[in-house]
């Protein structure tokens, strides 16, 4: 097996460990030295765990190997819907999976009226992009001019594209949820003092009870954007209803592992799947 990343966190330690001590070889495959021949079929690897966190060198990096005859995890497919909010959303949309209303404006003027369909406050978000950064709040259209006149003004044509997407009055967080090979292994209620929950920018874990309906919605989820292992995070409206927000590819568990604690090993979760796939 080769596992494909060019920055070796607290999360790659764990699935290391996690194939050490149950004796299965890998190779660690650092994608900034990696380059591939068009044509060539002779790979090592039979199977392959993209772990890469540049999105881009991700997905070019799934359909060369995938041309190569290594079975990629996640898909390339998956990894490119994941990795762009509007294809998540699409694939959410077409699986009928609850979402917040999205729009996607071809330019930030379009922009505008997106968000007077939509309604305010909202929040725009990069197409590409993790960790909640340059995710907006707009509490209204005199802050929307301000933030799009901005974006209007960067280089290059997917820096005037704009996703638009309604603010969801919820509680001070959102519930992140753990998928691997088509079965929930844990939910946590992942909480902070701002918009952004996410663990990368201070956001606190603690469990979270996986009830049926989270764990449909995750599956539903995960299945509709074809990915084998996914982060799928969900949102409470005020009513308490559930809200799919996005899925993951590459789901970054250090929080949901501290929270849960011996109740489940995320690692040794991933490892088991990736050595029953490698036997089909």
């Amino acid at each position: 097996m080769a596992v494909l990343a060019s920055r070796v966190g607290a999360d790659e330690k764990r699935l290391f460990d996690a194939f050490d001590r149950r004796g299965v070889p890998f190779d660690h495959v650092d994608t900034r030295r990696q380059w591939f021949l068009a044509g060539r079929r002779d790979r090592p690897w039979s199977l392959a765990l993209n772990r890469e966190i540049g999105q881009v060198r991700a997905a070019y990096a799934a359909r060369s190997l995938a041309a190569a005859g290594v079975d990629v995890v996640n898909s390339a497919q998956a990894t490119e819907v994941c990795g762009d909010k509007w294809l998540t959303t699409t694939a959410l949309e077409a699986a009928r999976i609850p979402t917040p209303r999205t729009a996607l404006a071809l330019t930030p003027q379009a922009a505008l009226a997106a968000l007077d369909s939509i309604g305010y406050p909202a929040v725009i978000k990069p197409l590409v992009g993790s960790w909640g950064r340059l995710v907006v709040r707009l509490p209204d259209r005199a802050g929307a001019e301000g933030v799009l006149e901005y974006a209007a003004a960067l280089p290059g044509p997917q820096s005037h594209l704009v996703y638009v997407q309604e603010l969801i009055e919820k509680p001070d967080r959102d519930i992140r949820v753990i998928v691997v090979g088509g079965q929930v292994l844990g939910a946590v209620y992942r909480t902070g003092e701002s918009l952004r929950t996410n663990v990368a920018l201070g956001g606190q874990t603690r469990p979270c009870e996986v009830t049926p309906e989270i764990e449909k919605l995750s599956l539903d989820a995960a299945a509709a954007v074809g990915a084998d292992i996914a982060g799928v995070d969900l949102i409470e409206d005020r009513d308490g209803r559930l809200l799919v927000l996005e899925v993951n590819h590459r789901v970054e568990f250090s929080g949901f592992q501290s929270a849960l604690g011996d109740r489940v090993d995320v690692a040794d979760h991933i490892v088991d799947h990736l050595r029953e796939r490698a036997q089909r």
